[in-house]
């Protein structure tokens, strides 16, 4: 199958991006009980299963007896799907450092919890030890927030990084220097230095039509890789990252304390829009709703600031757009032609061509249709489906067309002099498994790349003869 040069946008779960960091990284994560409550929630429930079985357990527990520990039997499960789940279960706590095979004292193989995961995991469920959240023991704010601001802000700091995304050669002060970075290092943009000639890439468009939840977390992971170029350890912004999922909407939390580093990367957290900070001198931020568990961003949608839908979808493959939102009007025109626009709506259709134009940027129909059902609104959700059949249908049906043809790079051979030379060249190409398309008829013949060579040869040494 071809992919038309295209790639699918892929983002890492909490727990995929966890087995990426080595060990010696995962040891000083887990020295902080918010990392260790974040990552342990985020489990599968067999593994949660597991750990708290461990949690005041000290000696080494033999694998012989770990194999025991299986889910109950329901009638109708597989006997075969739990023991992939206990195997899932064990390889995940092993990947991510959570605990680790060693011999008990009778030289038998066994697995031990990892002490600094069990110790500061007690910490985040039982209490003791140091305050692990963040600090608010402040005074009154004079200039207290409230939860509509924030949510207004936060969608407003965001919806700026993708307006650039989709108009990335205009409006470049729209979004800070940091954004731009972390978004060329994603791949979403394509530039040959950081503020002249930028396009969006097929990654891009894909970007664009995911729900901000998984957005900012895809944004976010991408921005981590580069903590080490900007001086920044990657230890201490994912730990605050961490207590910041655990913070309270609408609170205004101290600044007191934070090194340079951390003052840096809060910097940057309020350039995307998941901390507000009035100025530096306050001495005081808010966190947003797109920090609040960002780590399960990518897993649950329960992050997405609450917005109305704005889009009625008819049978007739007609979009009924109600606002005036460039951004969105913007997204529209990714999959649908525009027909008419009034001054408080827009008309677009689906059509064969725009569906195709959105496939060869790299997007699929179901990323279509997710984007369709979560802009819906309110009225469509009366129905069942939300999206009409017809239309989540038909979108399917012209993906699927492309799936019909398969794309080859070959060498194309023509004006043989004789029917007698174009049967000794096909021949030797199909006996090389090189042959790609042959037509005695008007004697052309393709040959993959990879065979041209070998093929050039065969046809000099038979000419010399």
């Amino acid at each position: 199958m071809s992919t038309f040069g295209t790639q699918t946008l892929t983002c890492k779960n909490l727990q995929d991006y966890l087995r990426s960091l080595t060990k010696d990284v995962l040891d000083r994560l887990y020295r902080h009980p918010a990392t260790c409550l974040a990552v342990f929630r985020e489990l599968p429930e067999l593994s949660k299963q597991f750990i708290l079985r461990l949690l005041f357990v000290t000696r080494p527990v033999p694998q012989v007896l770990l194999a025991t520990w299986k889910p109950q039997h329901e009638p109708g499960k597989d006997l075969g799907d739990i023991a992939a789940e206990h195997r899932q279960g064990t390889q995940v706590l092993l990947d991510m450092a959570i605990w680790q095979e060693v011999n008990d004292h009778h030289g038998n193989l066994a697995i031990r919890l990892s002490n600094t995961f069990r110790d500061n995991l007690k910490v985040a469920i039982l209490g003791g030890g140091k305050p692990w959240t963040m600090s608010a023991a402040l005074d009154s704010d004079p200039h207290q927030r409230d939860v509509e601001f924030l949510d207004k802000y936060a969608m407003d700091r965001w919806e700026s990084v993708l307006q650039f995304l989709v108009q990335p050669g205009q409006g470049q002060t729209a979004i800070s220097r940091d954004a731009m970075r972390t978004l060329l290092h994603a791949g979403l943009i394509e530039s040959s230095d950081e503020s002249d000639n930028m396009q969006i890439t097929s990654s891009g468009f894909q970007f664009l039509l995911l729900d901000t939840a998984s957005q900012v977390w895809f944004f976010i992971l991408k921005y981590l890789e580069t903590v080490t170029e900007r001086g920044l350890s990657l230890v201490a912004c994912l730990t605050f990252l961490f207590k910041l999922s655990f913070s309270i909407l609408g609170k205004d939390y101290s600044m007191e304390g934070m090194d340079n580093e951390l003052l840096t990367f809060l910097q940057h957290l309020r350039e995307f829009g998941l901390v507000y900070l009035r100025k530096r001198s306050s001495g005081r931020f808010y966190p947003t709703r797109l920090a609040l568990n960002i780590t399960a961003g990518q897993n649950k949608g329960n992050i997405d600031v609450p917005k109305q839908g704005y889009l009625v979808i008819e049978t007739n493959y007609r979009i009924y757009a109600y606002t005036v939102s460039e951004l969105q009007i913007a997204l529209l025109s990714i999959f649908s032609d525009i027909e008419g626009r009034f001054p408080n709506m827009v008309v677009t259709s689906v059509s064969r061509g725009s569906v195709r134009r959105a496939l060869l940027k790299g997007i699929g129909a179901e990323q279509i249709i997710s984007f369709l059902r979560q802009h819906c609104h309110p009225q469509m959700f009366k129905n069942n489906p939300v999206v009409p059949r017809t239309v989540a249908d038909q979108i399917k049906l012209w993906e699927l067309e492309r799936e019909r043809l398969e794309f080859n790079e070959g060498v194309l051979y023509k004006d043989f002099m004789s029917v007698h030379d174009f049967s000794l060249l096909s021949n030797f190409a199909s006996s090389k498994g090189v042959l790609i398309y042959s037509d005695e008829k008007q004697r052309t013949m393709v040959v993959t790349k990879k065979g041209h060579p070998a093929i050039k040869l065969f046809w000099k040494e038979a000419q010399a003869k």
